[in-house]
């Protein structure tokens, strides 16, 4: 358990507009950490999680993301949870350690004991007091959340090796080309301040090797980190993997659910899984209904208090309708997302799929994928008019430099 006298802070990695291409074209209209998940914002979720840890002072968001995004989330957020939130904007890449170690001041202004670290495209339970307690046992600088996956996906993430009695990490390698463990990173840390000395170091002995260039051939014996900035210090390749056998960092291995939300169709997936965990961490957010006076709910389904739902849809399982959503008579909703201001009309079908801010869906229409979340064209996705004219924009322009390029190379 935390002391009394001791203070955590919590650092949530929101990312940026020039990352998470993979997820338009939702991100063309909200901010990808702000996108409703199980109707709460995708953030919303391990900010949750963090409220549930001792002595918490403060959450800082870390992103390249306009101030003026986060602004109004920010302010609500604190309110809401009686915990300070504050938004930090990186001025230019410093790299996943070297954005913790750029706002260093700023995060030790509490005085913490303990520093906890998240990815905010992480969907899992996020066990963070029982983390919290476990990495004091350790007694090292940090401890890693990890997850078993299956031998065919584990390449994708950060592998890792741990002794399996203490718990220590003895290998640390991201995205192998070769199998090494069913054992990946979380992207869930917490740390005690002795990280800021470790990334600091990194940062020195790269200065130094700069100094080395200038008057030797150093540089071809270094070709990882040679085109790297002085200051741009990555977690998993320049400290995680150094210090992996040098008993200074722990793991502590997750039974519950874990995905990344890297595209649209996960998004789906993991607002059903936020859902199945309101059961028992929010059960008042689930709507109930046996189709009398309310529409029939089967599964977990999350409704906007401000939606118009007709009484003879038929809703669920893992379905996610915001505000101001229109839902008409003898529609049927499954595993789908369903955004601000959308209208669907009678006896619509929608499944595996997302519906975008005011789209509308007319009468027997039918709106459904295989469910595939992990496949490009796994899931349906209607986005805004809005997208539809930035896509059309696109092309049209693409076009006219087709054509430029085609008469420059003729004359």
């Amino acid at each position: 358990m935390v002391a009394a006298n001791e203070r955590v802070v919590a650092v949530i990695m929101v990312g940026g507009p020039t990352k998470g291409t993979r997820f338009r074209p939702l991100s063309f209209n909200v901010p990808k950490p702000l996108f409703p998940l199980a109707g709460q914002p995708m953030v919303h979720h391990p900010i949750s999680a963090c409220k549930r840890i001792p002595n918490l002072a403060q959450i800082y968001l870390l992103g390249f993301y306009e101030e003026r995004e986060f602004a109004l989330y920010v302010s609500s957020i604190s309110n809401e949870l009686k915990v300070p939130v504050r938004y930090l904007k990186e001025d230019r890449p410093h790299g996943s350690a070297g954005g913790l170690y750029h706002f260093r001041d700023l995060i030790m202004e509490e005085d913490p004991s303990h520093i906890f670290l998240l990815n905010c495209d992480v969907c899992c339970s996020f066990p963070l007091p029982e983390m919290l307690d476990a990495h004091k046992r350790y007694g090292g600088m940090g401890t890693i959340l990890v997850v078993k996956v299956s031998a065919e996906s584990a390449s994708e993430f950060g592998e890792l090796v741990a002794d399996p009695t203490t718990n220590e990490l003895l290998h640390y390698t991201e995205k192998p080309e070769t199998f090494v463990s069913d054992r990946i990173n979380c992207g869930v840390y917490v740390f005690t301040p002795d990280i800021f000395t470790a990334i600091e170091g990194v940062s020195t002995q790269r200065k130094d090797r700069a100094n080395l260039r200038r008057v030797s051939s150093f540089e071809a014996m270094q070709p990882d980190t040679r085109s790297l900035p002085v200051n741009y210090v990555r977690l998993d390749q320049d400290i995680l993997s150094p210090l992996a056998g040098k008993k200074q960092l722990y793991i502590y291995e997750t039974n519950d659910f874990w995905e990344q939300i890297k595209t649209p169709g996960m998004s789906i997936k993991c607002s059903g899984l936020y859902l199945a965990q309101f059961r028992y961490t929010s059960p008042h957010l689930l709507a109930n209904g046996d189709g009398i006076k309310k529409a029939s709910i089967t599964g977990d389904v999350y409704i906007h208090p401000s939606a118009k739902v007709h009484p003879s849809a038929k809703i669920g399982p893992s379905v996610s309708i915001s505000a101001n959503a229109r839902i008409g008579a003898g529609t049927r909703l499954k595993h789908c997302i369903i955004l601000d201001d959308v209208e669907i009309k009678e006896n619509a079908l929608v499944g595996h799929a997302i519906v975008g801010w005011k789209s509308s869906i007319g009468r027997w229409a039918c709106v459904e994928a295989s469910g595939d979340y992990n496949a490009k064209l796994g899931v349906t996705i209607l986005g805004t008019f809005l997208n539809l004219v930035y896509i059309l924009s696109l092309i049209i322009y693409f076009y006219f430099v087709f054509l430029w390029r085609s008469m420059k190379r003729q004359s």
